[in-house]
């Protein structure tokens, strides 16, 4: 798609608005799916990466993306309003920090996520979110007569496309931190438990030239690894793909065992997951559970997050009592809680020399 590169200056950015009064600051509230809406327009139409680094007219915006004029003005002005693209004083439209997250380009792009919080399925479950309350559970079940992710690959693949597209951007941008928080001290193997496509340890395989991994996931994953892990890549002598379901089983012994944002779709397949990782372990391993919490987030992401899963899956978002809870009735001994980054926890622990317990199958 072509750029735009208009020549007219920016404009000084406005300054932050006043805090409004509650009645106006609830009328924003109720509104923000019109927010989510206009992200999402924005996104499939690729307006920010039509938007070069001047701003633009209308005119050469709409005809950048296809559309007309002023139902796109009207769109960037409601994005503008929250610091979504800005307005200059003769009309034009700019990037802003925001905006620029929009990109697919830009590092650290959130434009999968985006698209990822609003697909369509998201439009009929929120409506529910009362019954979810009231009863729960995820209510997917109730839309759709199937389980969440057996909708998406039956019923609805290009948004199955999306959530795969939106947990590798967020994997990859969070696999950098972890490997670069984790001691791997007397560490000589290490399995990453649902590990998706493999990022984190592809990241620790690359930052500890000695080590050895295995990435344990579902079989039609692990068969699209990261190529770096994959036969023919830089890390396939060091890297195990092993295929499988760890709430059904762990089939692999490590010195460390990493489970990074699984334990959150319902506390059945928490309390599985964790059971059959003490039953491979042996006695002495390292177990570091890796999670967002919803009582050290900065925003309301987290909440909401904790609610989507409520939704679609009957999951949550942990506290971190209610981790170091579940660990501990698995007989993991929680050694250290620390944050990896702004948004994400490490519980380190270790498996107990008294034995180990009897792993949990799902009973299928």
């Amino acid at each position: 798609m072509t750029t735009v590169d208009a020549t007219t200056p920016a404009a000084a950015a406005p300054p932050p608005p006043a805090a409004l009064p509650p009645p106006m600051q609830l009328r924003e509230i109720v509104f923000g799916a019109a927010r989510a809406a206009s992200v999402r327009a924005a996104v499939r139409l690729r307006i920010a990466d039509a938007l070069g680094e001047q701003p633009a007219s209308i005119g050469e915006l709409a005809s950048a993306v296809d559309v007309e004029p002023d139902p796109l003005r009207r769109l960037l002005r409601s994005l503008a309003c929250c610091q979504i693209f800005a307005e200059t004083a003769d009309g034009h439209f700019r990037h802003t920090e925001m905006s620029r997250l929009l990109r697919e380009d830009t590092p650290g792009s959130l434009r999968n996520i985006a698209l990822w919080c609003t697909e369509p399925w998201t439009w009929e479950a929120w409506p529910l979110l009362d019954r979810a309350v009231r009863g729960g559970g995820c209510v997917v079940n109730e839309i759709y007569g199937k389980d969440f992710f057996t909708y998406l690959h039956e019923d609805a693949p290009e948004s199955a496309r999306v959530f795969d597209a939106a947990m590798t951007t967020s994997s990859r941008q969070s696999a950098a931190d972890v490997a670069a928080f984790l001691d791997l001290d007397g560490v000589k193997d290490v399995v990453d438990i649902g590990g998706g496509q493999g990022h984190v340890l592809a990241s620790l395989l690359e930052r500890h030239p000695a080590l050895q991994g295995s990435l344990l996931d579902l079989p039609q994953v692990v068969a699209n690894a990261d190529p770096r892990l994959r036969d023919g890549g830089p890390l396939a002598s060091r890297a195990t793909l092993v295929p499988g379901d760890c709430r059904r089983e762990v089939p692999v012994e490590a010195d460390l065992y990493i489970i990074k944002n699984i334990l959150e779709w319902n506390d059945e397949s928490t309390r599985r997951t964790l059971a059959n990782v003490v039953a491979a372990a042996r006695p002495g391993a390292r177990v570091v559970v890796i999670e967002n919490l919803v009582d050290n987030s900065p925003s309301s992401f987290t909440t909401a997050m904790d609610l989507f899963l409520l939704l679609n899956v009957g999951g949550r978002k942990h506290t971190e009592d209610s981790m170091v809870t579940r660990m501990t009735e698995a007989g993991l001994k929680v050694t250290d809680i620390r944050p990896v980054n702004g948004s994400l926890h490490a519980f380190d622990s270790t498996v107990p020399a008294t034995g180990r317990r009897q792993g949990v199958s799902d009973g299928s």
